[in-house]
């Protein structure tokens, strides 16, 4: 369940940078390419360096960092953009999530 809850956030958070770019872009062109640019940039790095079949396996710090990053960030945006709740629900299961990760060795 716990992997299954991972994959959801990660498809979540990936809808959330979609989202957010739309609402921080100015003009339909940047709005149209930041809500497909940003969260296409974001799998691509996760897909590179990330996931766990990924294909340049990083240190397992570096890797801390990159996961703080790429899952917590859609936290932030939707703080930023006026969602504060959905912000701090998101970022919550992240944590938690995270720390079943960790204890169960997944």
């Amino acid at each position: 369940m716990n992997i299954m809850l991972r994959f959801l956030l990660e498809l979540l958070g990936l809808a959330i940078y979609g989202y957010a770019g739309y609402k921080l872009g100015t003009t339909p062109m940047i709005k149209f390419g930041l809500s497909i640019g940003l969260p296409f940039s974001i799998a691509v790095i996760w897909g590179l360096f990330g996931s766990p079949q990924a294909a340049v396996q990083l240190p397992a710090s570096l890797h801390a960092v990159l996961e703080g990053v790429v899952f917590l960030t859609p936290a932030v945006l939707l703080l930023f953009i006026g969602k504060g709740a959905l912000g701090w629900g998101y970022g919550v299961l992240v944590v938690v999530n995270r720390i079943f990760i960790s204890v169960w060795e997944q």
